[in-house]
């Protein structure tokens, strides 16, 4: 396949989750930190998001979203080319210190 042929996807991870006992809270941790060490980047709270390149890339991380899903709770995941994820608009209220400043991860494409 050709560079030019490549496709860059964006995979969007949204949850809730319930933490209301030790054991949901830890169920919830253990799901962000599996999302964490997929290279998935916190985008809000309950927010992640990931580059992938192409669809089958795209179709492995979701198999491995699914592989970590807790017992409780709703996610879902949703696909968007690069461009789409580029037209993306932040806006904020009083933005904290970290979206001031903006992120020290860089994203390599």
């Amino acid at each position: 396949m050709k560079a030019e042929d490549v496709r860059f996807m964006w995979l969007m991870v949204f949850f809730d989750l319930p933490v209301r006992t030790w054991e949901q809270r830890r169920r919830a941790t253990r799901f962000r930190k599996a999302l964490k060490d997929d290279g998935f980047l916190m985008l809000q709270f309950s927010v992640y998001a990931r580059v992938c390149r192409g669809q089958d890339a795209v179709d492995k991380h979701i198999r491995r979203v699914r592989v970590s899903l807790p017992r409780e709770g709703s996610v879902r995941t949703l696909q968007i080319t690069d461009k789409q994820y580029a037209r993306m608009e932040l806006m904020l209220g009083l933005a904290s210190k970290t979206e001031r400043l903006g992120s020290d991860q860089m994203v390599l494409l």
